[in-house]
């Protein structure tokens, strides 16, 4: 009578396939892809700086205007008594601009306007960097030409510091917009703001990016 155990076999090593094979490492996946960068931020680099150090005669790189950011604001007055209204304008901005808007709220109440203090009123993004250039873009080549009658923006929009205000009244005219699915047309504004001294820096940068005003 044998008295031997039997001897157990060894346990397969961890991540070995049962037969004796090992397992393949997993190959690592690596992506070639590189971002792009806006073509104004381009534009801006290779033919508005020189032009502006022409214009100007700048003798300092730092001298030089640029985009420093763009405030895109929806004012809502009809959200007193549709609040409905504000959920819409913040997803056509998100459409518009590809980044989440916030919501601005009243600081005030006014009794006449049936008005309460921090009630939802309207929504604003601030964009910068390459998404501010791609709008920028966007807006020149694309949302402008598309206005009604369209026969350039104003000359005269400037705060005196060189930042830029530019009114548009109907949303729709940026192709992001599913116009069948709009139940209100809304306004917006642009501030554009830039690094300029005066208007007439602000000006010359924005006309050489290609702003169409409009002729004085």
């Amino acid at each position: 009578m044998a008295d031997e155990k039997q001897e157990k076999k060894p346990r397969a090593a961890k991540g070995s396939k049962k037969g004796g094979g090992e397992e393949a490492p997993k190959a690592k996946v690596v992506s070639n892809t590189t971002a792009i960068a806006p073509r104004f931020i381009a534009k801006y680099k290779e033919t508005v700086v020189p032009a502006l150090v022409k214009q100007f005669s700048y003798t300092n790189p730092n001298q030089v205007p640029t985009l420093k950011k763009i405030v895109i604001n929806m004012g809502l007055g009809a959200a007193v008594t549709n609040p409905k209204i504000v959920d819409a304008a913040v997803e056509e901005l998100r459409a518009i601009t590809g980044q989440k808007p916030i919501v601005t709220r009243s600081k005030k109440a006014i009794a006449s306007f049936k008005l309460r203090a921090g009630i939802p009123i309207g929504a604003m993004v601030t964009l910068r960097r390459a998404r501010m250039w791609e709008f920028l873009d966007r807006l020149i080549s694309l949302a402008l030409p598309r206005t009604r009658d369209f026969r350039g923006v104003s000359r005269k929009a400037f705060d005196g510091k060189g930042n830029y205000t530019l009114g548009l009244r109907e949303q729709i005219i940026f192709p992001e917009i599913n116009y069948d699915r709009i139940d209100v047309i809304k306004g917006l504004n642009i501030s554009l703001v830039t690094s300029a001294n005066n208007d007439e820096e602000g000006r010359a940068l924005l006309q050489h990016l290609g702003m169409p005003f409009r002729a004085a």
